[in-house]
């Protein structure tokens, strides 16, 4: 702990974006700072501080600087923010905020108690009401790549037809999967070398809805050619494997599913929820329409439908957009630049 000068919280059991933006991020972090990570499920491999090394934070480290706690929920702002007034534990506080929404009064209070906030899009750090530094994120290259051998063709997939369109990501009203669903429905019939991939969780919550979806597929005649592969333990070949990917979203915070899709070459339409608007280039890496607009989703995946050969082109530009605007050291540096500025202040 006495070279622990970052401590990255992670106070939520099950997998969220955040935390695998945990996952990605520290151990590139780690290469440059002294940096480990707090709570329940991350992997073994990442530095981590034990619970009973909290009474740690009451010192300060080596260096001599005051900890940073980098929080990215409002659980772990508190707990942050209780370690230092109460506590008196030397840390500075940062957080990272991707919410695309007015913040409840509680999040404002605690927002504006932080040594330093980063949003991770134009758009999401215009929901802050406090001085803010926009650090996007970025995608891992080595793992998210484009397609290396023929097992990353589409005919290794089984799959009918010639090639892929993909929507991945949990199955739910809100990641908008009906509105792919319908868009397929309308336009597979007069498209017949296509396949439509769906992969994601679906939620005892969600389980009427994953049904009913399953249903609307099957009474269209569509169910060989919509598949729905459920919870893939590896999503990254399928990436590959698909010619278009679909991020159909009605509400995201930041949303890395598009980031991921163009690391591994292949083209991308979205909603402009999250800050997917912030990641596509429209009419070169992709598309990008309305937030819950279904006619609009379905027209804008038309034209790869038609010809494939736009997918593929539009897929060489994202891989060189991606690699070019959102390496994951891009993101590092980024957010190691705020802790320099923090430290700076004393």
């Amino acid at each position: 702990m006495a070279r622990v000068e970052v401590v990255a919280p992670n106070l939520k059991r099950r997998l969220s974006g955040v935390t695998s933006t945990i996952i990605q991020l520290v151990p590139l972090q780690a290469q440059t700072v002294g940096i480990a990570t707090l709570g329940p499920g991350l992997p073994d491999s990442l530095p981590k501080m034990r619970w009973w090394q909290v009474f740690s934070l009451l010192k300060r480290p080596a260096s001599g600087r005051k900890r940073i706690w980098h929080a990215r929920r409002n659980t772990e702002m508190t707990a942050g923010l209780i370690l230092k007034s109460i506590f008196r534990a030397p840390l500075k506080l940062v957080f990272t905020s991707a919410a695309q929404r007015d913040h409840r009064p509680f999040t404002k209070w605690l927002i504006r108690r932080m040594d330093a906030v980063i949003a991770t899009s134009a758009r999401s750090g215009g929901f802050l009401e406090a001085s803010h530094t926009v650090v996007m994120h970025g995608i891992d290259l080595d793992q998210f790549h484009p397609p290396k051998d023929r097992g990353d063709e589409f005919a290794a997939s089984g799959l009918p037809g010639k090639c892929a369109v993909g929507c991945f990501g949990r199955v739910r009203h809100q990641k908008g999967t009906d509105l792919f669903v319908d868009a397929m429905i309308a336009l597979l019939p007069h498209y017949l070398d296509w396949t439509a991939v769906i992969s994601g969780r679906v939620t005892t919550e969600q389980k009427d809805f994953g049904e009913e979806l399953e249903n609307r597929v099957a009474k269209a005649g569509l169910a060989d050619r919509v598949v729905f592969l459920g919870e893939v333990a590896d999503i990254k070949s399928w990436y590959r494997l698909v010619s278009l990917y679909v991020a159909p979203s009605r509400n995201e915070g930041f949303g890395l599913t598009p980031l991921e899709a163009m690391a591994s070459q292949t083209a991308v339409v979205a909603s402009d929820a999250g800050a997917y608007a912030e990641m596509i280039v429209p009419g070169v890496t992709g598309a990008v329409v309305a937030a819950g607009d279904g006619n609009a989703l379905t027209e804008a995946i038309r034209p790869y439908l038609a010809d494939p050969t736009l997918a593929e082109a539009h897929g060489a530009n994202a891989l060189a957009h991606v690699t070019e605007r959102f390496p994951l050291q891009r993101e590092a540096d980024g957010v190691r630049a705020v802790y320099e500025q923090v430290w700076a202040q004393g």
